[in-house]
């Protein structure tokens, strides 16, 4: 269960046309949803593409939390993850949000600073927040204020081709500097790629985030570039290096992260950069390559930090049932209902004692109980990388833009760099 990517340019207009409006308005009118007089509460409550697959799972979990709060009915609607940015930024301003929304902190974030989340800080007390990994708490936060509940996560691991490496001569890299280096004598030794990662502006964040994983800040505390920097510089140079020197394949500036997968089990790279939740798919795809699988941590650069990818639950401000609303988002994402919805859905919770459960223990040397091992195992110091801002996709697009300029020798990396930070600033 990947979270995918937004799309560039629609997204910034309907942004920035959904934020004056709010702003026009106030935040919103009051929600549809205010308690009966015969003290009934109706939540509404949306999550973004789990039918059908999990239509049974949400239904009994509904099932038995009605059946605990007689006076409270839950109405779920599923909705597709294209629509979902649209929907909700309409819904918002019509003033007809439902009561708890499934989202993500990076696009959250973008309504937080519009005060359309009910503000968390002061309504969920210590012992609650305690629940939560610290570090996932804190992706749920802008300007020091708590906008969401952290709900299911995922984090990349790098499985890799054991039969190419091994005919290559190398092990598994867990660092940059180290798949520079196996990327070499990968294509010396056997002609194939080491590895594939996209430059496609609207695609996987990958490549940005490891300007951060390399030292490197992306903005200041203003907001303004930080990254025209000799550290900056050095990652414009790396990548520039490795596609200048045919040690990745052209296509990363067209093509997306499907293709690094799709390649992969073809078995003409060996290493991908992929959720512990996709082997099952590889092992149905493609068995033979699944057989010769491991699985690593993360690459990740001299800071060794590691990115997770976050999903949240938040609560619109104009909700009429705050009180009912928040009680049954910290429900969804109580220890033992994460647990139980990380085993149905293959994904890890961002509650602490669910993700001690043996299920998350390594029960064997190789497919897809390691990868879900080693993943969890990188909870305690994974981050959200990205820091939560407005515009984080335009930063994207912008990086990514630059950086292909260099991989294809129309601009020099110092020229590059600079054309980024202004474009950034100037915006």
């Amino acid at each position: 269960m990947r979270l995918r990517p937004y799309t560039r340019f629609g997204l910034f207009t309907l942004v920035g046309l959904m934020m004056s409006w709010l702003v026009a308005c106030g935040g919103g009118q009051p929600s549809a949803t205010a308690p009966a007089a015969d003290g009934r509460q109706e939540i509404e409550f949306w999550t973004m593409q789990l039918q059908p697959d999990f239509t049974d799972y949400f239904n009994g979990l509904i099932a038995d939390y009605e059946t605990q709060n007689p006076t409270v009915t839950v109405r779920w609607v599923d909705v597709p993850w294209a629509d979902m940015q649209s929907k909700i930024l309409t819904a918002v301003t019509a003033g007809t949000a439902p009561d708890v929304v499934n989202l993500n902190p990076d696009f959250a974030a973008q309504l937080a600073g519009r005060k359309a989340w009910l503000p968390l800080d002061g309504k969920i007390s210590e012992a609650d927040k305690q629940v939560y990994l610290p570090n996932i708490w804190q992706a749920n936060t802008l300007n020091g204020q708590s906008f969401g509940i952290p709900w299911y996560l995922t984090t990349n691991v790098t499985l890799h081709n054991q039969a190419l490496l091994k005919a290559a001569g190398v092990a598994p890299p867990t660092t940059y500097a180290e798949l520079a280096k196996v990327a070499r004598q990968v294509k010396e030794k056997t002609g194939k790629y080491a590895y594939f990662t996209t430059f496609v502006p609207e695609d996987s964040a990958d490549v940005m985030q490891s300007f951060v994983q390399m030292g490197v800040d992306l903005v200041d505390d203003q907001g303004q570039a930080a990254f025209d920097t000799p550290a900056g510089r050095a990652v414009f140079q790396y990548w520039t290096d490795l596609y200048q020197q045919e040690l990745l394949p052209q296509e990363v500036l067209t093509q997306g992260h499907r293709r690094a997968i799709e390649l992969y089990q073809a078995g003409e790279v060996a290493l991908l950069s992929t959720g512990a939740e996709f082997f099952p798919t590889i092992e149905a795809n493609a068995p033979d390559i699944a057989a010769v699988t491991g699985t690593g941590p993360q690459i990740t650069g001299d800071t060794d930090k590691i990115n997770v990818a976050v999903m949240n639950l938040v609560i619109p401000a104009a909700t009429d049932v705050p009180d009912a609303a928040l009680a049954f988002a910290l429900y969804l994402t109580n220890d033992a209902n994460q647990l139980s919805f990380a085993k149905a859905a293959n994904v890890l919770p961002s509650a602490a004692g669910a993700l001690q459960d043996s299920y998350f223990k390594a029960k064997g040397t190789q497919g897809v109980e390691q990868a879900r091992s080693i993943s969890a195992a990188q909870m305690n110091q994974a981050q959200v990388l990205i820091p939560a801002m407005d515009g984080v996709k335009e930063l994207q697009a912008i990086l990514y833009d630059n950086l292909q300029a260099t991989m294809l020798g129309q601009k020099t990396v110092d020229e590059a760099v600079s054309d980024a930070a202004a474009a950034w600033n100037g915006r």
